[in-house]
């Protein structure tokens, strides 16, 4: 009888509208749709160079020889099991990856002052160091690179910070705005957070010189900022591990604290496995132990614990000498390719005599280059001959094939003369 009035009663007042009626479509995120709007087009001469991925010269997203080994290894150990790793991840995962970045001989791991957490890659990553930070640090301000990664401000100001922009790039030279670069930083806020992006800076391929970084590094320990680094491609860029994480080694050689968000994404083809780590450096072993302790209450609401199976990937190809040869032996032909393929597109718009200098092109380095393409361009380009990219004119340099440099040549030379 009750259940009856009840039924009765919420048939009779509702209105049928949703209780999310009020909820507005959300807009698209441009990387997203321009994936979408490939997918649908029926062309067999498209071409995708939007997304960030490491791509086969058959368009395919690559999978490491030595992955696919060490997944069949995994796969055939019944001794494993699927238990809950502890909050800050696989504790052998961790160790490896901070000696990866900072190197096995650095101070700061010998002395203890290191703490890292398994997070759910680089985006994961930054947001669990953007969320400690804002629950621990007394400045609340982020002062990103102008432009960068299209995500980074929505990780960061989700937790809470407010962001700045410092002078990065300079169109007119299509290079590094150093002098700008260095006028903002100057005039930051004292105690500030600064992102910085280690190599192969997203979307522009423009990365300071190492002499450079020593004077950014001076300036920041001056001015008493915090760095906070994103490092998605070490090893992809330039074919050298060391060389890759120089810029931090040095924040990390002088005593002072930093942060560093790292991924597998790129460099090990494990996109979908989602798996990275933050790493907090600190004054001393005491203060690294208290911040470790604060970051378990801080991923337990978040995500509780990350994921096996990516870390146990990694884990098994850092700590063996042969499967840690192979993966650098395949990272270096990678990172060669991608050189490869921008003397390839640079050598093709020469020949066609397309106006403009685009020596750019192979001054830029890592997964990116920022063509200087306006949109309207870029709209030609993608009506006309079915290539899809980034409006802002950032080719992503993994997606493109040496076959394919001919069509992505023709539609430069054809954009670039007939739109201006």
């Amino acid at each position: 009888m009750e259940y009856l009035k009840l039924n009765e009663m919420t048939t009779t007042d509702s209105t049928g509208d949703s209780l999310f009626h009020n909820v507005p479509p959300a807009p698209d995120i441009p990387v997203y749709a321009t994936t979408v709007a490939y997918n649908k087009d029926p062309s067999t001469n498209k071409l995708h160079l939007g997304i960030g991925v490491y791509r086969t010269e058959d368009g395919k997203s690559h999978t490491l020889n030595v992955v696919r080994q060490v997944e069949q290894t995994l796969a055939n150990d019944l001794s494993a099991d699927k238990e809950y790793l502890p909050r800050t991840g696989m504790a052998e995962f961790n160790r490896l990856s901070a000696e990866l970045i900072f190197g096995s001989g650095s101070p700061a791991i010998k002395e203890s002052r290191v703490t890292t957490a398994q997070c759910v890659s680089g985006c994961g990553s930054l947001r669990l160091g953007a969320e400690f930070l804002a629950q621990h640090y007394r400045q609340l301000v982020v002062y990103l690179p102008e432009p960068t990664y299209g995500n980074h401000p929505n990780l960061l100001s989700a937790a809470g910070l407010a962001l700045k922009t410092y002078r990065y790039y300079d169109p007119k030279t299509r290079g590094l705005d150093f002098q700008g670069l260095l006028e903002d930083l100057g005039s930051a806020l004292t105690g500030a957070i600064v992102l910085f992006q280690a190599s192969g800076h997203n979307p522009t391929g423009v990365d300071p010189t190492c002499q450079q970084w020593e004077q950014i590094r001076q300036l920041v320990r001056l001015r008493g900022l915090l760095p906070f680094f994103d490092c998605a491609y070490q090893g992809l860029v330039s074919g050298s591990l060391d060389a890759d994480a120089q810029s931090i080694r040095m924040f990390v050689c002088d005593g002072g604290e930093s942060l560093v968000a790292q991924s597998y994404s790129k460099t090990m083809g494990l996109y979908g496995e989602r798996i990275g780590s933050l790493s907090i450096v600190c004054k001393t072993a005491d203060v690294a132990r208290r911040v470790e302790s604060q970051l378990r209450l801080v991923i337990r609401p978040l995500y509780s614990n990350p994921p096996i199976h990516g870390a146990a990937i990694v884990t098994a190809i850092l700590k063996d000498r042969d499967l840690y040869n192979e993966w650098t032996s395949e990272l270096k032909a990678m990172s060669d390719r991608l050189a490869k393929v921008r003397q390839q597109l640079y050598d093709a718009l020469c020949n066609r005599g397309t106006p403009g200098d685009w020596s750019h092109i192979i001054r830029q380095v890592g997964m990116y280059t920022f063509t200087g393409l306006n949109e309207e361009q870029v709209r030609f380009m993608t009506k006309e001959y079915h290539i899809y990219m980034s409006s802002d004119g950032r080719i992503n340099m993994g997606g493109l094939s040496s076959k394919a440099v001919p069509h992505l040549a023709d539609a430069i030379h054809a954009a670039v003369t007939r739109i201006i």
